[in-house]
């Protein structure tokens, strides 16, 4: 027997988010150079689309209910991989003088991380 509807919600709307993320990689590339910290080696570019090839690759593993346990694993992994880069975005834009409010929606995304990693185990808990 199926999985209700309802339950399954959470793992849809995770796997539309990673999804959602992963494009704007592609389509909008900029904005994720610069999150890449300077200590990694290669090029920004290329860190900025490999995370945007994990993001959806993680989000079709949300999606499809066989792999869905492991993708679970690989979001909670990948929300956590990313926080650095968070950190690093925060700093940048308290050190560059950004307006108030970029710099306290930086700051404030930084808890926002643990939520994320909470739902993906939530999600791979109930696959």
């Amino acid at each position: 027997m199926s999985e209700p509807r309802a339950s399954q919600r959470p793992a849809h709307l995770l796997a539309a988010l990673l999804a959602g993320a992963g494009v704007l990689h592609f389509a909008r590339p900029k904005p994720f150079d610069a999150l890449v910290p300077k200590e990694l080696p290669g090029d920004r570019r290329t860190w900025t689309y490999a995370s945007g090839v994990a993001e959806l690759t993680v989000a079709a593993g949300i999606a499809l209910p066989r792999t869905r346990r492991l993708g679970g694993l690989a979001a909670a992994l990948l929300f956590v991989g990313v926080f650095p880069g968070n950190v690093k975005m925060a700093l940048d834009y308290q050190r560059r003088g950004r307006p108030a409010r970029d710099r306290a929606v930086a700051w404030l995304r930084l808890p926002m991380q643990w939520p994320l990693v909470n739902w993906a185990l939530t999600v791979r808990d109930r696959a």
